[in-house]
């Protein structure tokens, strides 16, 4: 596949495959955790230029429509406080068994990193460092969903003739995560389903001397592995990770193994 392949299929499949982090209450937050048994075909009509986050909530809309007993109320709520003054968004409002819920939509990529707590919550930190587990549960907790109680909400409920008091929330929280090289872990608390692969540091990279090399597009980050891309030596892709480390940049790669294993990982700068 090539870098400029915009395949919402193959991205909204890889999306669809990635399992949900959590199965029981985690931080007072309850998850959202239907599954489908079944994969379709993704025929919404979606803008080929919106980024990763925006691209997955396009998933999830439509995912919920295959529900025979879901229906989505609305999207993407854009709650305004004062005229062009917009305070928060409400990513969506479902109706689960005729029982109305607000839904928050994550979909991340996290690397376990031992080092930053006693908790695997802790220990989930994003391939730049710059967000975490953590703190994503506590924004949701603390911002998004309280934004639902909001007096500057209340209108937009009418709309849809909801009283507050009534809905309930739930988060719908997907992630990948990766782990050290070379390490075994074992979740207690998280979804071990969702351990992807792993990563390892640049100065490393000679360890994988013997395989092919495959650096997706960040929106093709979603697409699970195949054999079927332009793969690249460890010669030929150096250029471009060379480039990637002196920017500090921790990009997501497919790694070919000389048996022909593929994996996902990412190489860190950290």
């Amino acid at each position: 596949m090539s870098d400029k392949t915009d395949n919402f299929q193959a991205q909204f499949s890889g999306f669809f495959n990635t399992p949900h982090l959590f199965f029981s209450e985690i931080n007072t937050m309850q998850p959202f955790v239907k599954q489908l048994d079944r994969p379709f075909v993704f025929n919404r009509k979606v803008r080929p230029n919106i980024r990763l986050g925006q691209r997955v909530e396009q998933f999830v809309f439509e995912e919920l429509k295959q529900f025979d007993d879901i229906s989505v109320l609305s999207e993407n709520i854009q709650i305004q406080e004062n005229v062009n003054q917009t305070i928060g968004e409400l990513d969506c409002l479902i109706l689960n068994n005729s029982e109305p819920i607000h839904l928050e939509i994550q979909f991340k990529y996290y690397l376990y990193d031992a080092s930053l707590g006693s908790t695997e919550i802790d220990c989930l930190i994003g391939p730049m460092r710059r967000d975490s587990l953590i703190e994503k549960l506590n924004k949701l907790k603390l911002k998004q969903l309280p934004l639902l109680y909001n007096t500057a909400t209340k209108p937009y409920l009418d709309k849809l003739q909801l009283d507050v008091d009534s809905i309930k929330q739930q988060i719908y929280f997907k992630a990948q995560i990766f782990v050290p090289y070379g390490s075994n872990i074992t979740f207690k608390t998280l979804n071990n389903n969702c351990i992807y692969g792993f990563y390892f540091n640049y100065k490393d990279l000679m360890l994988f001397k013997d395989c092919k090399f495959y650096k997706p597009q960040k929106t093709d980050w979603l697409l699970d592995v195949n054999s079927h891309v332009n793969w690249l030596t460890l010669d030929q892709i150096k250029p471009q990770l060379t480039i990637h480390q002196s920017e500090k940049y921790s990009p997501l790669l497919w790694l070919k193994f000389p048996n022909g294993q593929i994996t996902k990982c990412f190489v860190v700068a950290w």
